[in-house]
Order: C-alpha cells, then sequence, then structure tokens
C-alpha cells in the first residue's frame, strides 16, 4: 500500500523550510545588530560615567585650592600637579574617543538623540569647567613658587650679607706689615664679592614687581626687601671704612718700620760721632773732613725719609687714627734723635773747622 510523494510537495516543504531558515537568520542578524547598538550606547553612557567620576575626583582635589607653605611643598604639589596634567591628557584622548562614538551613533538615528545629546554637552561643560580650575590652579602653583624661590633667594642673601658683615666689621688689621698686607688682599676679595651681589640687590625690586599681587604686595616681603637693602648699604660703608682702617694700619707698620730704620742709622751716626776726636794732623783733619762730606749726603737721604715719616704722621693724627698718641711719640722721639744727630754733626763740623783754621796758619808760619 506504498504510495509515493508527489515531488511537487517535497519541494514545497524544502522551500518552506529554507525560507524560515532564511527569516531566521535575518531575525538573528537583526537582533545582533540591536544589541550590538545596545551595547554601544551603553558602554557609551558608561564611558561617560566614568568620565564624570573622573573630573568629580579631580575637582575635589583642585577644589582643596592648597598651593604650599614653603618651597619644598610648592614643588611637591608643582610634581603632582604636572603628573595630573598627564593623566589629563590621557583622559582626554579617551573623552574624545567615547565622544566620537556618541556623535556616530546620533548620525544612525537609531536611539533617541535626547539623551545623548544631553549626556554629552552635560560632560563637556564639565570638562570645559575643570581644564579653567586646572588652569587657575597651575597659575597659582606658579605664582606660589616664584614668591617662595624669590623668598629662598632673600634668605640667602640675608645670610651671606650677615657673614660678609661680620668679616668687614672685624677688628683684627694685623700685627706687622706683612700680616696687615694680607689682610688687605682679603679684604680687596671680600669687597669684589660684595660688588658682585650689587646687580642682585638692585634687581630685588624688580622681581618683587613681577610677583603676583596677593605676593608681592605682603608688607611682610616689602619689610624684607628694605632690610636686604639696609643691610647691603652697611656692609658696604663698614667695608669702605675697613679698608681705610686697614691702610691706616698698613701705613702705620711701614712708618714704624721707617722709624726703626732711621733710628738704627741715627743710633750709629750718634756713637760715632760722640766717640770722634778731632785729629791734630792736618792730613787726619782733611780724611775726617771728607767722610762728613759723605755724611751730608746721608743725612740728605735720612731727612727726606724723616719728612716721609711726618707726612704720614699727620695724615693718621688728621683722620682720627686710633693709635695716633702712639704715633705722634713714636715721630716725636725720632725727630728729638735726629736733632740731637745734627747738633753732633754741627758741633763737630765746628771743631772741625777750627782745627783745620790751626793747622792752616801753623803751615803759614
Amino acid at each position: 500500500g506504498y504510495q509515493p510523494c508527489d515531488p511537487q510537495v517535497i519541494c514545497n516543504r524544502v522551500h518552506h523550510v529554507q525560507t524560515c531558515l532564511e527569516e531566521l537568520r535575518e531575525l538573528a542578524a537583526k537582533r545582533r545588530r540591536e544589541l550590538e547598538e545596545s551595547r554601544q550606547l551603553w558602554t557609551f553612557f558608561q564611558e561617560m560615567e566614568e568620565a564624570e567620576g573622573w573630573i568629580g575626583e579631580k575637582e575635589k582635589i583642585l577644589a582643596t585650592k592648597r598651593c604650599g607653605r614653603d618651597l619644598s611643598s610648592v614643588l611637591s604639589l608643582t610634581a603632582k600637579h604636572k603628573s595630573m596634567l598627564g593623566e589629563l591628557g590621557s583622559r582626554r584622548a579617551l573623552l574624545h574617543q567615547s565622544m566620537k562614538k556618541g556623535e556616530e551613533m546620533l548620525a544612525k538615528k537609531r536611539f533617541g538623540p535626547r539623551g545623548i545629546q544631553e549626556k554629552m554637552r552635560e560632560v563637556r561643560a564639565r570638562w570645559k569647567k575643570l581644564e579653567e580650575v586646572t588652569g587657575l590652579h597651575q597659575q597659582r602653583l606658579r605664582e606660589a613658587l616664584d614668591f617662595f624661590q624669590f623668598s629662598a633667594e632673600l634668605d640667602d642673601l640675608v645670610a651671606w650679607l650677615q657673614d660678609t658683615y661680620r668679616i668687614v666689621s672685624s677688628d683684627d688689621f694685623g700685627h706687622d706689615d706683612y700680616s696687615t698686607r694680607v689682610l688687605l688682599r682679603k679684604h680687596r676679595a671680600v669687597v669684589e664679592e660684595v660688588e658682585k651681589h650689587r646687580a642682585a640687590v638692585v634687581a630685588l625690586r624688580k622681581q618683587l614687581a613681577l610677583l603676583a599681587p596677593q605676593h608681592g604686595q605682603g608688607v611682610d616681603v616689602q619689610i624684607r626687601v628694605v632690610e636686604v637693602e639696609q643691610l647691603y648699604g652697611e656692609v658696604v660703608e663698614v667695608a669702605v671704612l675697613r679698608r681705610q682702617w686697614l691702610q691706616d694700619a698698613l701705613a702705620v707698620y711701614r712708618m714704624f718700620s721707617e722709624v726703626h730704620a732711621c733710628e738704627v742709622w741715627l743710633e750709629e751716626k750718634e756713637q760715632w760721632l760722640e766717640r770722634m776726636e778731632v785729629p791734630e794732623e792736618l792730613d787726619e783733619v782733611e780724611v775726617v773732613q771728607h767722610r762728613f762730606e759723605s755724611l751730608d749726603q746721608e743725612m740728605n737721604s735720612v731727612m727726606g725719609r724723616i719728612l716721609d715719616v711726618n707726612q704720614v704722621v699727620e695724615q693718621l693724627v688728621d683722620g682720627g687714627h686710633p693709635s695716633s698718641e702712639e704715633v705722634r711719640a713714636c715721630q716725636d722721639h725720632l725727630n728729638g734723635r735726629w736733632n740731637r744727630v745734627v747738633e753732633l754733626v754741627e758741633q763737630k763740623k765746628s771743631q772741625l773747622s777750627s782745627a783745620l783754621k790751626i793747622q792752616n796758619y801753623l803751615l803759614e808760619c
């Protein structure tokens, strides 16, 4: 009782199955597209929420407005802010990609544009505000850094000026010619350093004017600048005085050395004149007379040195040198020795002249 099926029926059924399979494939593809678009949409919103969360976190950090209390803290905050700027750049690139995805979804018009546009507008506004606040915070950090660097330079300058003031106000002027010349050479080096720092002191006013108003117009910092200028002026004045004192001390020691040399010569000549006996023979008288002619030349030279000593003494005394009494006593002693030698020379010359006249008279007779 087997009846073969009509081939058309088989064809129809196969065609029906193929049609159903195609419809199923189309539905699956459509479903896949819709799921993919839904995934893209919710991924977009998730990325927007992450961006908003990151923005909110940075807003809280920037809301503190901390700029540090000293140079080290400002440098630390500046390093952290620089790191945050790097994060901001990376997050900006990610946000740009997310916004591009949103624009693409809006272009497809498969989703309601209202939610996407509002979210994009809201995130853009918050991002713009974050960049503005970041820029302001960076500016405040830069201003604080300039101020604390200026303060540190002030501190270093004050410390150097105080040390230099102690050096130039020293009461050590040496104990002899050599030590005083060494001190004078060192003092010249100090004066050169003081002069090199003049430009830094003069520039303080310009640097102060370049600071932010909240820093540069403060009473404390302006007072500090005035104090530095006054301290520098005092260092310069005391340095000039010390230079004069060292030169005066050097002049005193040189004068003492010259006085000693002159007194050695005077002592020698004084002893020679006191021991000298006027000879009775004409030849001997003439020999002694020639020695006195040489003595006159030496005395002229020594007299010039003594006059120089007297001139130095007068300058020191007129300048109010603290050793004026000692210097004056030394001058008086030297002049007294000189006058004593001059008297002895005149006395011996007179005796020689008399002896020479007697010898000539005897020869004539």
